[in-house]
């Protein structure tokens, strides 16, 4: 078995990500249209920053650049409705929803954040690497 097959997936290895946006009031607002069909939402802003659970985002200097930043995506239909709602917000799509080659079961669309940073939304089906704990996938 290799190390990521042996892996428990469920473990969380990062408490939080800060993300500095030059404009911050457009970068807010884009992350709080595309989470929402993730189940994700802004739980509060202060003068500094909006908190979205383990993800922030800062007012900053200088922006956040060539970032790749993935959520997790319960079920398809949210990998869907994240695209939809940035695409009709008016946010630039970086790929449509669809299978990636990647891996089997690797089911993702992209967009990119005000500052061009490119941000995935994924579901891994049933028998992906990743898709549970890694007792599930044995």
């Amino acid at each position: 078995m290799s190390a990521a097959e042996d892996w428990d997936w469920s473990l969380r290895i990062f408490d939080h990500v800060d993300l500095q946006a030059a404009d911050y009031a457009r970068t807010v607002r884009f992350y709080e249209e595309v989470l929402a069909p993730l189940g994700i939402r802004k739980l509060f802003e202060d003068e500094q920053s909006a908190c979205f659970a383990n993800f922030n985002v800062v007012r900053g200097s200088a922006a956040t650049a060539h970032l790749h930043i993935c959520f997790h995506a319960r079920a398809m239909e949210q990998v869907d409705g994240f695209h939809r709602a940035g695409v009709e917000a008016g946010f630039r799509s970086n790929g449509e929803p669809g299978y990636r080659d990647y891996a089997p079961g690797y089911y993702a669309a992209y967009l990119l954040d005000p500052d061009g940073n490119n941000v995935e939304a994924l579901y891994r089906d049933v028998g992906n690497i990743g898709h549970g704990t890694s007792a599930e996938l044995r």
